[in-house]
């Protein structure tokens, strides 16, 4: 048996993916050490792998230093144009109610993505990297969790107050140990998946979906622009699918060339996947969290897979870091599951209807599909029911036990495509360009993002609202008028904020509560910790 390690306040993150490496670092950004294992020995950068960063996931890895060079080195686009064979069907934009520093979309490999993020903790004291730790047995009691590791010298253990389990799609032996279920389906067809380095005039800025195109009659060709000059091109294939008898043959240079022409082209990766939809019926268990690919697989088809995973991260990691911090009940993180786990049935419910429509599995949904794209080249209504994957967009707590609704600001619903609900309890708050004081600038989600943020409209008593704001809760608490912060007006328009509302933001920028009466605030941060 290998050495014991004492714990202090401490979380272990079991999987250095994106997911991982997130969770760890915002984790140290609340003062939290980290102990970050994988089974792997070192890093394995090949393929783009998942390449649709979203906006709001942009903005959590601002916060950890790594967000404005992610947009600055990706391809940014903010047009999705869907086509039926070569009738061009709609082109999709997204709306931003606030004023955010960067563009909907980005596309960067998720190697550059996770060579950054290492940079970011190489740099983290706090932080410590274990590689060749495979994780065999995860055990917990009242007092903390230990993780019993195998490794290139023997067996160790690590322990630690609470753990994040983020290993990806491995982490089936993990999930029955702490005896979570995996409940899903698998999809028949196979989805061919090159990066093509070539220069294509035209598509380097936007994202193409093609259904039944004359080069892959009957199914789907997706096509994302990448940095240099790279294509990520993905051909729904049949099930029995051999890229290797197809690469032999000459018949994947025939598939490349029907969609580039004659163009110079080179292969950077390829592979082939088959694509699942589950979801752990937990996300929490004890002291024990569920992220990402290891609590939730959903087809690519809207890029809702690592960017659901950041969102898991961000609010594993508050959340985590206000119990152990002694400012929350330890109630707080089975609001990790509940909000969390809402968020992933939402995404299999999203993407499973995208599969459905792009592999019908019945004859009636074969025979829908085929009437609303050919009816969609001439119909508006049609070009509706047209499914080429809603693309990912945060979640809503409207729902939780932590959102005080607001009835004058009731949610109306899964909003459009492209758009996102009006500014309200649940919702996460539109972000704004705000002058601090001393006429410093600043994002209104990057202050939000230090404690819980008070935005007071005019007509309240500052000082009441701060006095009642500190009796009742033991937690970094930033108070800030609402018109000294937004000269502009553009952060009350988008919030369609009244006179004498004071907002209540959590420490992942979502709107917690707005209330106009100070039991009606005292109550809201009671909800928000749990207190």
């Amino acid at each position: 048996m290998g050495r014991r390690h004492t714990r202090g306040g401490t979380v272990t993150v079991v999987g250095n993916g994106p997911v991982g490496q997130t969770t760890a670092l915002l984790l140290a950004r609340w003062g939290i050490p980290v102990t970050l294992l994988d089974a792997r020995a070192e890093r394995d950068p090949i393929g783009s792998k998942a390449i649709c960063q979203q906006r709001d996931v942009l903005e959590v890895w601002d916060a950890i230093g790594v967000g404005r060079q992610l947009a600055d080195e990706g391809v940014t686009w903010g047009c999705a144009r869907t086509f039926h064979r070569d009738h061009e069907l709609f082109a999709q934009t997204f709306v931003d109610r606030g004023i955010s520093s960067f563009p909907p979309f980005v596309n960067i490999s998720q190697a550059r993505t996770e060579e950054l993020l290492d940079e970011r903790i190489a740099a983290t004291p706090s932080i410590d990297v274990r590689w060749g730790y495979e994780a065999t047995s995860v055990d917990q009691d009242e007092t903390g969790v230990t993780i019993t590791c195998r490794t290139g010298s023997g067996e160790e253990t690590v322990t630690s107050d609470y753990a994040v389990v983020a290993v990806g799609s491995r982490g089936s032996a993990i999930r029955r140990q702490l005896g979570v279920t995996f409940d899903g389906r698998s999809f028949d067809d196979k989805f061919l998946i090159c990066d093509i380095a070539a220069d294509i005039p035209g598509w380097a800025d936007e994202r193409r979906f093609y259904f039944d195109p004359e080069w892959n009659p009957g199914r789907q060709v997706l096509i994302h622009p990448c940095p240099d000059s790279t294509f990520r091109i993905d051909w729904q294939v049949p099930g029995e699918y051999d890229l290797e008898a197809e690469e032999k043959s000459g018949a994947l240079d025939a598939r490349i060339r029907k969609i580039i022409g004659d163009t110079d082209y080179r292969i950077v990766w390829k592979s082939v996947y088959r694509f699942h939809s589950r979801v752990a019926n937990r996300m929490r268990v004890d002291r024990v969290l569920l992220a990402g690919d290891a609590a939730h697989i959903v087809s690519p088809f809207g890029a809702r897979g690592l960017n659901s995973g950041v969102a898991d991260a961000e609010n594993a990691a508050w959340k985590l870091a206000f119990v152990l911090r002694g400012w929350a009940g330890e109630s707080l993180l089975e609001t990790y599951h509940t909000e969390r786990h809402a968020a992933a049935v939402e995404n299999i419910a999203v993407t499973t209807a995208t599969m459905d429509f792009l592999v019908p599995q019945s004859e009636d949904q074969h025979r829908h599909r085929r009437h609303v794209l050919t009816a969609a080249v001439t119909d508006p209504e049609a070009r509706a029911r047209v499914d080429s994957g809603r693309l990912a967009e945060p979640f809503w707590y409207v729902e939780s036990p932590v959102t005080t609704i607001d009835p004058q600001r009731p949610f109306a619903g899964r909003p459009e495509r492209g758009c996102t609900p009006a500014a309200a309890p649940g919702i996460l708050v539109p972000d704004t360009p705000v002058t601090l004081q001393g006429g410093a600038g600043s994002r209104l989600r990057a202050i939000a993002r230090h404690g819980i943020l008070l935005l007071v409209g005019d007509g309240v008593d500052v000082d009441e609202i701060r006095s009642a704001a500190l009796d009742t809760v033991h937690t970094p608490i930033r108070l800030v008028r609402l018109s000294e912060i937004d000269s502009t007006g553009v952060l009350t328009a988008a919030l369609d904020a009244k006179p004498g509302e004071v907002w209540v933001i959590r420490p992942d920028a979502y709107v917690a509560a707005v209330t106009d009466t100070v039991d009606g605030l005292m109550s809201a941060l009671r909800r928000v910790t749990l207190q």
